[in-house]
């Protein structure tokens, strides 16, 4: 993307089952010269094409929807564009919900009952490569420290059960049905979280906390 964002519209693809939620975010948009809304899918697979054949600059993308969510589709359209910003709207204003959204490359995350130029801004942020998380997913995240270390998702939980036991990315990655790409981000994330360096120390982390003797939950 060039930086003369004066001259071509931003590019935006919308992401939503509900079609009166869709419609209603490109109506509010399609007000902003610099925003030019190019597609509106309602289903995951429907985002990952469309995010393929006409690479939109920011994916506006729902969490929940039937058949591949909107995880699993953020996590397909970057592997094939991995310049796409993934912005989240969803209702979920929980920390499990935030915290992995942006484990899975999400660039911002904000509130379906955010003011409609919030979504403007959060657009505009993200395009300058900042992250951009509305003032209710904040707040929500905030609490999100315990023992001096950030908490692991529920997903980053169930890759360090995996890694913990021996196996490889490549056998976390099939056990999972995820890419070897995102067992590697997970695993980063794991170790920059927990302040450790090595697998050896992420097994030994899991063993003096009890994760090899619970169950990841997915």
């Amino acid at each position: 993307m060039s930086d003369s964002g004066a001259t071509r519209a931003t590019r935006v693809l919308i992401v939503d089952d509900h079609a009166l939620v869709a419609e209603g975010i490109e109506a509010i948009l399609e007000t902003y010269d610099d925003i030019d809304v190019i597609a509106t899918a309602s289903n995951g697979r429907d985002a990952i094409e469309m995010a393929d054949q006409q690479s939109p600059d920011v994916v506006l993308l729902d969490l929940n929807m039937p058949g591949v969510t909107g995880l699993s589709a953020a996590e397909m359209i970057l592997e094939r564009k991995p310049g796409t910003r993934i912005l989240i709207l969803s209702m979920h204003d929980s920390p499990e919900y935030i915290s992995t959204a942006l484990s899975h490359g999400a660039r911002g995350y904000i509130l379906k009952d955010v003011p409609s130029e919030e979504i403007k801004m959060a657009i505009d942020r993200v395009m300058a490569g900042e992250q951009y998380l509305c003032t209710g997913a904040k707040s929500s995240l905030s609490p999100r420290i315990a023992d001096g270390h950030e908490v692991l998702t529920s997903r980053e939980q169930t890759v360090l059960l995996e890694l913990a036991q021996g196996q490889s990315n490549r056998e976390v990655a099939e056990k999972l049905d995820i890419s070897v790409h995102t067992v590697e981000t997970h695993r980063k994330n794991i170790k920059r979280k927990l302040g450790i360096t090595s697998t050896a120390g992420l097994t030994r982390y899991a063993l003096e906390h009890g994760v090899l003797q619970g169950t990841g939950r997915l």
